[in-house]
Order: structure tokens, then sequence, then C-alpha cells
């Protein structure tokens, strides 16, 4: 199956007019072929951990407009937006398939914590997966990437690809690149990062979109500026690396950690 990455910039708190430039990019990736585009983290406002403006649920203006572009263009699109919570506010990732149904939701489970994300977000609590064209899908949201615990959950339950909407800036690029690529390599899935770009009134972002595949190369790698990348998925190859070096059946799951001092006498 045929993936895009939209990396694009925001138009900051302006949801109509990012979303135009969104639908440029969707008309694109359909007339291309492809099968699912992804766009970054809350990519319709901008990311912002203290924000409380444009907070919608499912069939808010977001998600819906999402949802009339993925019917009209036959794709699938994978967005994100600000939910309403029960109490506060979640930092929510929509997949909609190409006949404009909901096909699951994810609330960013790990906050930035030193942006103060937490104090004004609630954490999600469970995971999502759905899937395009036969490929099973995981999401997972920006600083989720440094948790590998997510990914494990994912990979144990069969899933061939993650993708990871974000807004992760220019000072820790290099953290993205390396997160990405171990992730996929431990677990031996695809990870597509799909990063914003831009100068914001919070930080500063230099994209970097890509896709790492099962082995930990790179498909496909995007530049500083705005960008559509695409890649080819193959669930096949997924299961071919598996079976080449089937990792998960050499995990220990009952190992314990020993507090007590190692006495060299009783291992001459």
């Amino acid at each position: 199956m045929k993936l895009f990455c939209a990396q694009i910039s925001s138009t900051w708190e302006e949801p109509a007019e990012t979303l135009e430039r969104a639908e440029v990019c969707i008309s694109r990736a359909a007339r291309e072929g492809g099968d699912l585009i992804c766009f970054p983290e809350q990519f319709a406002t901008g990311w912002d951990p203290s924000s409380m403006m444009h907070l919608q649920d499912i069939s808010g203006p977001i998600p819906s407009r999402l949802r009339e572009l993925a019917r009209e263009y036959r794709i699938a699109i994978l967005g994100s937006y600000r939910e309403t919570g029960r109490s506060r506010p979640l930092n929510t990732a929509v997949a909609i398939s190409s006949d404009g149904e909901v096909l699951g939701t994810y609330a960013k489970c790990h906050l930035f914590t030193p942006a103060h994300e937490d104090s004004v977000y609630s954490r999600g609590d469970t995971t999502t997966i759905f899937s395009v064209d036969g490929m099973k899908f995981g999401v997972a949201i920006c600083y989720d990437l440094r948790f590998t615990s997510l990914f494990r959950l994912y990979a144990d339950a069969g899933v061939q690809a993650v993708l990871v909407p974000a807004a992760w800036p220019e000072s820790r690029l290099d953290h993205w690149e390396l997160f990405i690529r171990a992730r996929a390599v431990e677990y031996q899935i695809y990870v597509a990062g799909i990063n914003t770009t831009g100068v914001t009134p919070v930080d500063i972002y230099a994209g970097g979109s890509m896709v790492a595949d099962p082995t930990g190369g790179l498909a496909c790698r995007a530049g500083r500026e705005e960008e559509l990348l695409s890649c080819e998925l193959d669930r096949d190859f997924v299961e071919r690396v598996r079976s080449a070096m089937p990792v998960i059946l050499d995990r220990r799951d009952d190992l314990t950690v020993s507090d007590e001092p190692l006495n060299p006498g009783k291992h001459e």
C-alpha cells in the first residue's frame, strides 16, 4: 500500500485556512495512487500544550472536514485535533477510511510534561488499531515515541506499521530519527514519523519526516521544508523480516531484578 506523509506547517490557530492547504496535499496524494495520507500533530491549529482553543468532539469541524475530504478524494486520512474530554481535553488522532468512516481514534498516552502539557490535557489510556488495504496500523503521537512499551503492545497485537504524527522540535531532531529507527528494528515494523515544520509561538520545527522499515533502514525521508513524502509499505516484507529473525520467540518475560551483591568466590 502507498503511504503519504504530509509535512506541512500550520496556520496558527486558523484551522479552516490550514485545512484548505491540507486539501491540496490530499488531492495530490489521491491522484498519485495514495491509500493513506497522514498529517502532523494538531496540524490544523498548530501544537500548543496550553491551548484550549478549537476544542471539539468527533463531530466537530476538523474531523468532519477530514471525513468529507476522505470521501471526496477516496483516500484514507490520519488527522489530529484537540478533543473535548470529560474533565480536560485530549490530544487525539483520528483515522478515517476512504469512505469517510471513522476507523478509530487515539488519545496521546504520554503527555509532554517538560512543556506542562499534562497540566492542561488528560492522558489517553488505550491503543488503537485500524486497517487500510490489508495492513494493520497503530498510532502514537510525538512524545509517545520515547516509550518503547507502547510499540511493544502494538507489535504483540500483530500491527505491521505505527504512524506517529508529531510536533518534534528542531533542537531534538537527532532523537527523532534515533527513536523512529530504533522502534522499527526493535519490533520489526514500519514506523512513520510525520513532523511539522516552520516557526510557531511554541517552538522551531525542521521537518525530517521519515519512514523506517522493519530492519531499521529508512524507506524515505523529507528535508526541512514543507513536503509531501511517499513510500510503499509491504506487509509481506514485515513477515519475511520476522521469519528471518524471530526475535519475539527469544524474548524473556520471566526475568527478575536482583539486588543481592555478587560473591566472586562462588563463580571461579
